[in-house]
C-alpha cells in the first residue's frame, strides 16, 4: 500500500481534518510505537508500511524501551499536543489501520511484544489471562 493510501484510511478513520493532520497523527504513534518494540520489528513495519526513508517509524540503535500503555500514550500526547484521551484516539486510528494493512502474523508479532492491554488499540480483543 502506498503511503498516500495509508494516510487516506488513518484520515477517514481518525476523522482528521485534513492529510497533513493525518500525516502528524501517524507519524508521532509509529516513533513511539519504534520506541517500544525490537529494531528489527521496527524496521520490517516501517518497510510494509511503504513510509520514506526519513519518515521510517524505528530507532536506530539500542534495544526497546519497556513502558505500559499509559505512558505510550503519554508520549504521544507530548508530540501532538492533545490530552492523553486524544492520544487514544489517535492510537487507535493510526494501529488499527496498521492492524488493516499489515500481514497479520506481523501483527501477531507487534503485540507479542507489547502488553495485553494494548491488542484494542490494534482493534483487536484483549486476550484473558488463564
Amino acid at each position: 500500500m502506498r503511503t498516500d493510501e495509508f494516510l487516506d484510511r488513518v484520515r477517514d478513520r481518525g476523522e482528521y481534518r485534513s492529510q497533513e493532520e493525518a500525516e502528524h497523527i501517524t507519524e508521532a504513534v509509529l516513533s513511539v510505537l519504534a520506541d517500544r518494540i525490537a529494531l528489527e520489528e521496527s524496521g520490517e513495519l516501517a518497510g510494509l508500511l511503504a513510509a520514506p526513508p526519513d519518515e521510517a517509524p524505528r530507532r536506530e540503535t539500542g534495544g526497546p524501551e519497556t513502558f505500559d500503555r499509559e505512558e505510550f500514550l503519554r508520549r504521544v500526547s507530548a508530540q501532538t499536543g492533545d490530552r492523553p484521551r486524544t492520544a487514544e484516539w489517535d492510537a487507535g486510528a493510526v494501529l488499527s489501520t496498521v492492524a488493516d494493512t499489515v500481514p497479520a502474523g506481523q501483527v501477531g508479532h507487534l503485540l507479542e511484544q507489547l502488553p495485553p492491554d494494548w491488542a484494542d488499540l490494534f482493534g483487536r480483543a484483549t486476550p484473558r489471562r488463564e
